[in-house]
């Protein structure tokens, strides 16, 4: 019998020992970090190899260009042939730039904001109101970019094939307003969603009022599977070429989460006309990217497969702790009928739903006994979770007994505010 078959009586009954159980694992008094998606030291260790992997003679270019001086603004030809096939597009659909996939994402807003976007009227920011589209629960960061800018934000519902598409058709399909959606195709933060075929056919072909609608294709987890091999994901550049909407897919991805976060490469690829309507942007705020570290980089991977091999090393460390996610879930929750939970095959997280306006309650309980996850509801549009079910678990930062036991208060807490709830008929 789940806890939502039971009566009043017997929920009433089963509180004291989840009380008595929740305040004995407040005692440990440890402090463990789950709020966001950090790579663990052992999986930093793996790229200590670039802090050895280049000599004065690796910094010339095959025409005897010096990569220690300015220039090559959208990056060297040996970056662009590796991170064109990171991507999937041609060499001339590729910007190599700085260390953050956020800030290309923030600049494309921002620049289409104030000069538009090939194939618009203008300025956006001309067109007011702005609008994008958001499926939830998703990257907040994703969001806040849009906050800040001011830009409207549409909740779009996600399911294990990507975002609900008759709610996105129906957003394109007369309102110019919406120029956009954030996309994160593989492994979706937090939901470990990958895109079908089908959702990437629709984005490609939909009727949009806006000609200059974007998709802003977030690849942030390409290659970061659990153990299987990263997934396949229909080519969404591809994809709009067939269907005559090549500019409308902007493609991101970077190696934060593959070297060291935050000395990485970020990288953008899209349409040709895309392409250099981002570089002659980019040329007003750069005279030129690290040419060095991109090529630090090429010597460290050395090609697609070097790439594809240290994700490998990758899936080993960090398979074993979504193992233990997964395990302690079943063990402690399964059955209960007060929370699911996502079993993703990659990427960075575990996706938790429990009872309808208790996200909140969990959360707060797990910080007062020792575990910081990040805020309920940042996994929506302005912070608002209209269920408050929804928590997001970032399990790669702890060490495996760190897990354990931030699982094993998780789970308290879970089931603790949701009988609570139950108990008082809520």
């Amino acid at each position: 019998m789940t806890y939502t078959d039971q009566d009043q009586e017997a929920l009433s009954a089963a509180l004291p020992a989840l009380e008595t159980r929740y305040k004995s694992l407040s005692l440990r008094n440890i402090q463990i970090d789950m709020t966001r998606g950090k790579p663990s030291a052992e999986q930093l260790d793996l790229a200590d190899g670039l802090l050895v992997g280049i000599e004065r003679a690796d910094c010339f270019g095959a025409d005897g260009t010096d990569y220690r001086n300015y220039g090559l603004g959208t990056g060297t030809p040996e970056a662009k042939a590796l991170f064109a096939e990171f991507l999937g597009v041609g060499q001339d659909e590729v910007i190599i730039g700085g260390n953050a996939s956020l800030s290309l994402m923030y600049d494309i807003l921002v620049g289409g904001l104030l000069f538009g976007m090939p194939g618009g009227a203008g300025p956006w920011s001309a067109q007011a109101p702005v609008k994008f589209l958001c499926p939830a629960p998703g990257y907040d960061r994703h969001f806040a970019i849009c906050e800040r800018l001011g830009i409207e934000m549409i909740t779009i519902d996600m399911d294990e094939n990507g975002p609900d598409m008759d709610q996105v058709e129906a957003a394109v399909a007369t309102d110019a307003a919406v120029k956009g959606i954030w996309c994160v195709p593989k492994y979706s933060n937090p939901t470990g969603a990958t895109y079908s075929d089908a959702v990437v056919e629709r984005l490609a072909t939909m009727k949009t009022a806006a000609p200059d609608f974007r998709i802003i294709w977030d690849n942030a987890y390409a290659y970061h599977h659990l153990g299987r091999g990263p997934a396949p994901v229909k080519d969404i550049l591809a994809a709009c070429k067939a269907a005559g909407t090549a500019d409308r897919p902007l493609l991101i991805g970077s190696t934060s989460k593959i070297s060291f976060a935050g000395s990485g490469i970020a990288v953008m690829g899209g349409s040709v006309t895309n392409i250099k309507d981002a570089a002659q942007k980019i040329s007003f705020a750069t005279i030129g990217p690290d040419k060095i570290n991109q090529i630090r980089h090429i010597r460290f991977f050395g090609d697609m497969d070097g790439l594809r091999a240290h994700m490998d090393k990758h899936a080993a460390i960090v398979a074993p702790k979504f193992a233990t996610v997964e395990r302690i879930l079943n063990e402690k929750l399964g059955g209960k009928g007060i929370a699911t939970w996502s079993k993703p095959e990659g990427g960075y997280f575990v996706s938790l739903d429990v009872l309808d306006g208790c996200a909140r309650e969990v959360v707060k309980l797990a910080a007062e006994a020792g575990v910081k996850m990040i805020a309920a509801g940042v996994t929506f549009p302005y912070a608002k979770d209209p269920r408050d079910r929804n928590i997001r678990i970032a399990p790669t930062l702890p060490a495996i007994d760190e897990i354990s036991h931030a699982m094993d208060v998780l789970c308290a807490c879970v089931e603790l505010a949701c009988v609570r709830k139950l108990s008082a008929g809520n």
